[in-house]
């Protein structure tokens, strides 16, 4: 029986490691490349996410799917500013970048890591650096999906190419840190606290192995909230889904083919 299994399984395998391999030809489609990078929660924020950029020249599609954030602030749904961030070391920080010992990397402390902003991930309008802090045109709530259609500025589209553009995504639950955290004031807005523009998710963005970004309307910039289970299940997650059942209908059709064969003996 397992010498059976054995020999279903090995084209099965074979036939995943080709469409795999055939997705990472579509990284570049002529004369747009797409990036993107899974997010991955800092500060204990437990949240998670996923960004991709469909890059043709200077313009820019960008689509996020996040989820699990900080619901509410102030009684309203949490502004959740982002950016893509420039010219750093291209990763995320680690809990050493921690250097005051509060417990919170803050935005500055991660600074070193990911660098300057690049491009805001605004809902609408501006997308310099200059609408970094402006809550209006942020993300909303605890799980939303962006996608907008912009002009890339030239220091981001260079860093995106040399594989050091950083997605932050901002805003924590300050229930969720420590007595100094919850305590301090925001460096970059005292009048807000500490956990506000501090780093909640992170990801570094690298060429795709989609051909496409994932489908849906032309982008408007207005992001909107969505159920958790949706958010997080990515336009990634689906793409590697539809594959693995492509494979499991050829391990179907051998599966069958491999008993004939052995009834027939």
């Amino acid at each position: 029986m397992q010498k059976k299994y054995a020999l279903l399984i090995a084209p099965v395998l074979a036939l995943a490691a080709l469409s795999m391999s055939g997705g990472a030809a579509m990284a570049a489609d002529g004369d747009t490349t797409t990036f993107e990078a899974n997010l991955g929660a800092i500060n204990g924020s437990n949240a998670t996410g996923s960004v991709w950029i469909s890059l043709s020249g200077d313009q820019a599609k960008v689509t996020e799917n996040v989820s699990g954030l900080a619901a509410t602030f102030d009684g309203k749904p949490y502004p959740h500013v982002q950016h893509i961030h420039i010219e750093g070391a291209g990763v995320c920080p680690t809990p050493a970048a921690d250097t005051n010992g509060d417990g919170v990397i803050s935005t500055t402390e991660g600074g070193p890591s990911y660098g300057k902003i690049g491009t805001t991930l605004s809902t609408s309008g501006d997308t310099s650096d200059k609408a970094a802090l402006d809550l209006a045109v942020a993300g909303m709530g605890a799980s939303y999906s962006y996608e907008r259609t912009f002009t890339m500025n030239a220091a981001t589209v260079a860093s995106l190419k040399a594989g050091k553009a950083v997605v932050v995504v901002h805003g924590l639950d300050p229930a969720t840190l420590s007595a100094a955290g919850q305590a301090a004031k925001s460096e970059l807005v005292p009048s807000l606290p500490l956990a506000a523009t501090s780093p909640a998710l992170c990801g570094t963005l690298a060429l795709s192995q989609m051909a496409a970004m994932p489908g849906g309307a032309p982008g408007t910039g207005v992001t909107t909230q969505v159920a958790s289970s949706n958010a997080s299940t990515s336009p990634e997650v689906a793409w590697f889904a539809g594959g693995g059942a492509l494979v499991l209908a050829a391990g179907a059709v051998l599966a069958v083919n491999r008993q004939k064969t052995v009834t027939a003996k």
